[in-house]
């Protein structure tokens, strides 16, 4: 039996509710993704990055398959696209994927990292330097390292983090180092990480009725 999921503080930073979500994985991580992004609710406030280690020479189907499984808007990011609430990006291959002030995309081909490109690290600390505390990273299955130390800088900067729990995960390398490098995280299993997708904030729909 697993453990209750932390009350909805875990989705309240400091400042108030988290503005956006970044999530990072390899080797196993689409299985998990399978039951997190589903769970996101329609009208989600914040806005959701995700970024998975794909070949570089073909194309990604991610967003249209994760598309018709969630309730938000799943698009490819793309080079200087805006973020917006409620919507989710999903990095392309071949292409490191950051975070700009506006806050924006932004597309790089500088070298991989960890051979790793797009690198889950590079999303981590441009998304912790631009969003700080009202920043959440989440962790997944996956085959490398990538992601610890991007991890850490989200910690550092004041914002949520949450691992899949190892015994969880397909591949727990990844894991294993986040937890190795941020002791802190919450160690979550898809099913409770989704939980806490469920009872994150949403925005208020206007009040249409006729009085």
């Amino acid at each position: 039996m697993s453990e209750p999921v932390p009350d909805c503080r875990v989705a309240d930073g400091p400042a108030g509710p988290w503005e956006a979500i970044v999530i990072g994985g390899s080797s196993g991580a689409i299985d998990a993704l399978n039951i997190l992004l589903p769970a996101l609710p329609a009208g989600l406030r914040a806005s959701v990055i995700v970024l998975l280690h794909v070949a570089g020479d073909r194309p990604s189907r991610l967003a249209d398959i994760f598309g018709h499984r969630c309730a938000l808007p799943v698009l490819e990011a793309e080079d200087q696209q805006p973020l917006r609430p409620g919507h989710v990006y999903v990095a392309p291959p071949g292409y490191h994927l950051l975070v700009d002030q506006g806050p924006r995309l932004a597309l790089s081909i500088d070298p991989p990292v960890l051979f790793s490109r797009p690198s889950i690290d590079v999303l981590f600390h441009s998304a912790a330097d631009c969003y700080g505390e009202r920043l959440l990273g989440v962790l997944l299955s996956g085959a490398n390292e990538d992601g610890a130390d991007g991890l850490a800088s989200i910690h550092a900067a004041g914002g949520g983090a949450v691992v899949q729990a190892p015994s969880t995960a397909a591949m727990r390398a990844m894991p294993d180092a986040a937890l190795a490098r941020v002791p802190e995280s919450l160690a979550l299993s898809p099913e409770d990480i989704a939980d806490l997708f469920a009872r994150l904030p949403v925005q208020r729909l206007p009040d249409t009725r006729i009085s």
